[in-house]
């Protein structure tokens, strides 16, 4: 059988079918509708609905980031894109933070640019003190969160978006100095495998016009598809997941742990946070509500930084795509940064 189906040439469209109906993500997809469907079937219509919309949400920004990665392939700009957060790695760490809490991506928007970075090259740690303050922050939930919240409110999740990104890159920083989180990308990534070597000192060309070099178009092709494909399944499985999370997990049951009462209120709200949060606007006015029924400022501030960097979508997201050390230290810097940003606007509050 193996060399008969070996002798068959099949199609591009095709092997790509195959390729579809033959994985894993998309097998346990398929089996989670399934049981939902036979479960509760009101519910499996609407975690449908809920996966097609928060998917046409984010399209915008996947598609950039995926054919912006494509682009800096296919002309050779990724080499560029390497050698400028290459230079001196303090400054590219603060950078990274300052560009994090000002872009409009959300915590899984921002993965296929975070994909793009690390296989151009791009150091670990300015790509992770991105890839924690991005999601946080941008200016637009900035204005949502001071009106639906308060202004002080949105000022410190500013604050604490640009300080978690900074003690997350100078902690890579400083782990990469002893030999470790080398090639953080793993084998299995779409565009290609790990992380390639960039040289500071080579000669750079850039090809702007790669269409017209057949070679170059494939390149294109290629990445787009690769990108694509790897991240849009595990973008549609977390959307899947978020909207199971958002129909059974109900609100007063976080409100109990983590309202005025609780002594462990803002650990308690950067764990809740993981598997509670919803997206970055959604949860302004959860929080409000929140709020109103007893959250305290600190649990609030936690909940919602830590939810922003370490919900179970984005989390899934960055998991099929960087090793697990790398992961590990992403769900760190998102539960300790959220944990120590709660207790200091808890301190600001009080004062």
């Amino acid at each position: 059988m193996e060399l008969f189906a070996k002798s068959i040439q099949l199609s591009k469209p095709a092997r790509r079918f195959h390729g579809l109906i033959t994985d894993r993500v998309f097998i346990t997809l398929v089996l989670a509708f399934s049981g939902l469907a036979i479960l509760d079937r009101a519910q499996a219509p609407q975690s449908l609905l809920f996966t097609l919309r928060a998917m046409a949400g984010i399209a915008p920004f996947f598609f950039l980031a995926i054919s912006f990665a494509g682009l800096a392939k296919a002309t050779g700009f990724d080499a560029h894109i390497a050698r400028v957060f290459s230079g001196k790695s303090w400054l590219t760490i603060v950078a990274a933070s300052l560009a994090g809490a000002l872009s409009p991506f959300c915590s899984c928007g921002v993965i296929p640019l975070i994909a793009a970075m690390l296989a151009s090259g791009v150091p670990l740690a300015p790509v992770m003190a991105f890839c924690i303050s991005s999601p946080i922050m941008d200016p637009e939930m900035f204005i949502i969160t001071a009106s639906g919240i308060s202004l002080d409110f949105a000022m410190a999740k500013t604050v604490a978006a640009i300080g978690m990104g900074l003690a997350a890159g100078f902690s890579v920083f400083g782990l990469q100095k002893i030999g470790l989180l080398h090639q953080p990308l793993k084998g299995s990534q779409g565009s290609g495998g790990c992380q390639q070597s960039f040289d500071a000192n080579a000669e750079i060309r850039v090809f702007w016009r790669f269409w017209e070099n057949p070679e170059r178009r494939n390149i294109f092709q290629l990445e787009i598809y690769n990108n694509g494909f790897f991240l849009g399944k595990w973008m549609v499985f977390a959307f899947f997941l978020e909207s199971i999370m958002v129909t059974y997990i109900p609100a007063e049951w976080i409100v109990n742990m983590v309202g005025s009462q609780s002594n462990f209120a803002i650990p308690l709200a950067s764990v809740v946070g993981i598997p509670a949060y919803m997206n970055g606007y959604a949860a302004i006015p959860l929080i409000a509500g929140l709020m109103d029924m007893g959250m305290t400022p600190g649990a609030a501030m936690s909940f919602i930084t830590s939810g922003a960097v370490s919900s179970i979508p984005a989390a899934l997201a960055v998991y099929a795509l960087v090793r697990k050390p790398v992961f590990a230290l992403y769900i760190l810097f998102g539960l300790f940064g959220s944990m120590l940003a709660g207790y200091v606007f808890q301190l600001t509050a009080i004062m």
